[in-house]
């Protein structure tokens, strides 16, 4: 499993948390946990999908394109998907066996099946709400501080 669509969510959640300032990559690798390199090629991903801009100059850094409230975990997952979530066999199965000549197709209809399970779930959650989670969380977990 790779690990772009949970960093991709990451990333958008911080800079939707950052109320319309730029939040530069080096920041955002430092929430990560990561390369800075790496956050730079997922915007550039994000940026190409339409989710993020890019302010330039000094005091720049990523923007959200469009509210976050508009920006879906589908659009997401899209934006950083690079090919089917199930992987078919890298070689054709034996078609002198029965379940050789019949699996890729049985799989297939399954599989699509489960994507659009997948992509319909991921829909009903926006970065906004993932940013409103976060937040809640803090408060609560500020709350328990205080309480001791």
């Amino acid at each position: 499993m790779n690990s772009r669509f949970a960093t991709a969510v990451h990333i958008l959640t911080l800079v939707a948390r950052g109320e319309g300032e730029p939040v530069t990559s080096e920041y955002v690798a430092g929430s990560v946990n990561t390369n800075p390199s790496l956050v730079r090629r997922l915007l550039s991903q994000l940026t190409r999908a339409g989710l993020t801009t890019a302010q330039m100059g000094a005091g720049g850094g990523a923007l959200l394109a469009r509210p976050a409230d508009r920006i879906t975990l589908r659009d997401v997952y899209r934006a950083v998907d690079e090919g089917e979530i199930f992987a078919m066999h890298r070689e054709q199965p034996n078609p002198a066996c029965p379940v050789g000549r019949n699996i890729q197709s049985l799989l297939e209809a399954r599989f699509d099946a489960a994507t659009r399970a997948l992509e319909r779930e991921l829909e009903r959650t926006t970065i906004a709400d993932v940013a409103a989670d976060v937040g809640a969380r803090e408060e609560q977990r500020d709350s328990e501080r205080k309480t001791g």
